[in-house]
């Protein structure tokens, strides 16, 4: 390690406290619990259309209503988690930029792009199943306690590794079973989807947990680190 580096200035802090969007969490916790409610009614209907297929005799013991309402039930589940899901991208985006500002306050070192990628990440094809979660890891180091008595204060990243392995994990598979059900045309090929469509919900409702631990945790952390900082008298 050369001289240079070990004397080379860190960028200072700046005097001000960073805001904690208790509100916005709160909005966020409470529409990624909506996402798992609506996962789980999916889960519900899936398994009611599951279950009035008979892989053998095919409908033979479901009455024309009941495959019918069935089959209602299951459209809008999807349509309810359609409209949970994009309320909840929305505001998951605002809390994710805001929380980027704030850890650019309380660690402007840890950053190499600025706070706009924690919105334009989202939107680049391919690129967004890795840079989000770039920003999410820069965020979370800016985010750790300042050193105490020389020593660095070590945090886990595993919350944010969970949450986003979770999310590219369910993200992929939705977009697999989904594909296999539309294309399913014998009834075995139907059943077969169904099953796989309602594993995708429940990993989907793993993601919103581990989403909404990831969320309140970064948001600890900053309220923490901005109170023992230099932020405390501001």
């Amino acid at each position: 390690m050369s001289a240079s580096s070990d004397l080379r200035p860190r960028p200072a802090l700046p005097n001000r406290a960073p805001r904690s969007p208790r509100g916005l969490l709160a909005g966020l916790s409470a529409l990624l619990a909506a996402v798992a409610l609506s996962d789980l009614f999916a889960v519900y209907a899936g398994v009611r259309a599951y279950t009035l297929i008979d892989e053998d005799r095919g409908f033979a013991f479901a009455s024309q209503q009941e495959l019918d309402g069935a089959d209602a039930l299951y459209q809008t589940a999807g349509q309810l988690q359609r409209i949970t899901f994009l309320a909840c991208a929305i505001v998951f985006i605002v809390w994710f930029h805001w929380m980027r500002r704030d850890a650019g306050v309380l660690g402007p070192d840890r950053f190499r792009n600025g706070p706009s990628w924690a919105i334009g990440s989202w939107f680049i094809p391919l690129a967004n199943f890795w840079m989000p979660y770039r920003v999410a890891v820069d965020m979370w180091g800016a985010s750790t306690r300042l050193p105490a008595d020389g020593e660095p204060y070590k945090v886990s990243f595993w919350p944010v590794n969970l949450w986003w392995g979770l999310f590219v994990s369910t993200t992929l598979f939705n977009r697999y079973a989904g594909q296999r059900y539309q294309d399913a045309e014998t009834l075995g090929e139907v059943r077969d989807a169904v099953l796989q469509v309602i594993a995708a919900d429940i990993l989907d409702i793993a993601a919103a947990a581990a989403a909404v631990h990831f969320a309140v945790r970064l948001t600890a952390m900053q309220r923490l680190k901005a109170a023992e900082g230099p932020y405390g008298s501001a």
